[in-house]
């Protein structure tokens, strides 16, 4: 496999040899490694020095279940620090089909002209592009698939991207001609510096995928299969209701932050759960469960009809909905799908945004409840980049400084997600200290807390979740780096079989030797790797830590955030 080198600023292309200490690395943990190693911490992230990277995982390309999950590395420009941001779609599947171990993105050009890349199995053409500036995502899908054909992979970037918002996401198509985010850290915005407005990816001819030991390879493959189908949540649950299912969970567990994160319960909740997501979108004709790439099992996906049976939105997440739905006091479902349209379109992370919402609601900007005054914000002022628009669009933090508002959900500048961090501890000791922000994607510790999957630690204890949240960051690193779905950590963490296998796959695939525990030791690895960058960027101890508005109490059990910093020091002491 290659390295595929692009620089914008003398637009010029190379295909490089893989350094040996990168030939067992591949999304996140490549990512990280290469933008640890070439990029200036304290570089700005919208400037020539910083770096764009796309990485399949070590699994991409291959018969293993869930294993098209791709990685996007930068250093953040909402967060500051570095970032890995990954996403579904046939991006990583057929980068890895064409023997690129990873796409690096570097410079910027001169003058104010666009480009576009084509990746194919002779390298990388670089074209200046006109058509498609000022378009929204679905228009450039359109319009490429006409242009190369249905069986081209792209990633681009919507009007938020060319603005350069820091909310801004790279979409990415998936195998319906649908949308697929890499969606947190504004990494859309770094692909905006570097004046490109796609990427498109013909895998025709390509190298294919090298497997030393293919009959060891089958065998692991078919056991982590059958364990991702036989769990109740990954065979069962997800595949009905899609992530959606967790509205009523977590309402019911005091978990859901509604009212910008005032309330752990929410009213509405019943009319924007995955109960009746599922009912509406099978009265609509449409299609209740798929996968967002090829070779996912799970099937969490879904495509949602408006009510005369028109296509609106497809994975339709339960993040997204929780955040324009509880997060802002608005219960019609349909107004919610409405948003998650206009936000793939305009290609702008749906949680960051979220978030910006709640506190323009905080600020007066619109009413509580408001989901028509959400899509005009978003249609009339992102999408043109307003002035307002300029400030929505770059988050949450951006927004609450504009209006003075101090309620704002974020850590390390990123807003948090859809679990109450006092009624759900674990979670918030991922938001607090994991490198990326509040990001519950990585070190999920629903899966012990709320599902009670690889075991149990109540929620509204502090016991354990120390932990708790370290094993998860650590498990999750080395999951993001194989390509793989997060929710294959539910078989992995209860079916020993499952995580035997996963390693197999790994071993059978590169000839290496390892253990479940060197999984692991990757997952650590990749870890420190990214809090050293953080580090030298300026972080410190106390950007590990929660807004003070959590030491509020929250109904409905009064639950507190009580951690210490001190206790918080102790996640990463390995």
């Amino acid at each position: 496999m290659k390295l595929y080198r692009v620089n914008m600023s003398d637009l010029s292309f190379v295909a490089e040899e893989v350094p040996k200490e990168w030939k067992v690395l591949g999304g996140r943990g490549l990512t990280s490694a290469i933008i640890a190693k070439e990029v200036e911490p304290t570089c700005h992230p919208l400037g020539s020095r910083n770096k764009l990277v796309f990485a399949p995982g070590l699994l991409a390309g291959t018969m293993a279940a869930n294993s098209g999950r791709l990685s996007v590395g930068s250093k953040s420009p909402l967060t500051g620090g570095i970032k890995e941001s990954n996403a579904g779609g046939t991006a990583a599947q057929r980068l890895a089909k064409l023997g690129v171990k990873a796409l690096i993105v570097e410079g910027i050009p001169e003058g104010d002209k666009w480009y576009c890349l084509h990746v194919h199995k002779d390298g990388v053409e670089i074209k200046e592009e006109t058509e498609l500036l000022g378009k929204g995502n679905y228009e450039v899908l359109h319009t490429l698939t006409s242009r190369y054909g249905e069986n081209t992979g792209v990633m681009t970037i919507g009007q938020a991207g060319e603005y350069k918002m820091v909310a801004a996401n790279i979409s990415i198509k998936d195998p319906k001609g649908h949308i697929r985010s890499a969606g947190r850290g504004g990494l859309g915005a770094v692909m905006g510096s570097k004046r490109i407005k796609f990427i498109t990816l013909d895998d025709n001819d390509g190298t294919g995928i090298n497997i030393l030991d293919k009959e060891k390879f089958k065998n692991a493959a078919q056991i982590f299969n059958k364990g991702l189908l036989s769990h109740p949540v990954s065979g069962n649950a997800l595949p009905k209701y899609g992530t959606d299912v967790l509205v009523n969970i977590l309402n019911e567990a005091g978990g859901l932050p509604t009212k910008n994160f005032r309330l752990g319960q929410f009213d509405g909740a019943e009319k924007i759960c995955g109960e009746t997501m599922y009912d509406t979108i099978m009265s609509r004709k449409g299609d209740s469960t798929h996968g967002c790439h090829v070779g996912c099992v799970i099937r969490c996906s879904q495509t949602y009809n408006d009510k005369d049976g028109r296509y609106l939105t497809s994975g339709f997440e339960y993040e997204t909905i929780w955040g324009f739905g509880a997060g802002c006091l608005v219960d019609d479902l349909d107004i919610i799908a409405h948003v998650d349209n206009i936000c793939d379109d305009i290609g702008i992370d749906t949680i960051e945004t979220a978030g910006t919402m709640m506190v323009a609601m905080e600020a007066g900007v619109l009413p509580w409840g408001d989901g028509h005054g959400i899509l005009k914000l978003l249609k009339d002022e992102i999408k043109e980049g307003t002035p307002l628009g300029r400030i929505l669009g770059n988050g949450a933090d951006s927004t609450g400084r504009a209006y003075g508002v101090t309620r704002i959900p974020t850590v390390k500048h990123q807003t948090m997600t859809a679990y109450d961090p006092r009624s759900v501890k674990g979670i918030g000791v991922t938001y607090a200290t994991n490198p990326m922000g509040a990001d519950h994607t990585s070190g999920y510790t629903i899966a012990s807390n709320i599902l009670k999957v690889g075991g149990y630690v109540d929620p509204l204890s502090k016991d354990g979740q120390i932990e708790l949240s370290r094993n998860m960051q650590i498990s999750t690193a080395a999951i993001d780096s194989a390509g793989l779905c997060i929710f294959t950590a539910f078989a992995i963490l209860d079916y020993e079989p499952v995580s035997h296998a996963l390693v197999d796959m790994i071993n059978a695939q590169y000839g290496t030797n390892w253990s479940v525990d060197d999984w692991f030791e990757l997952g650590k690895t990749v870890l420190k790797t990214e809090r050293t960058f953080n580090k030298a960027a300026g972080f410190s101890k106390k950007d590990d830590r929660l807004p003070e508005f959590f030491s509020e109490p929250i109904p409905p059990h009064n639950a507190i955030w009580d951690f210490t910093g001190e206790e918080l020091d102790q996640v990463y002491t390995f």
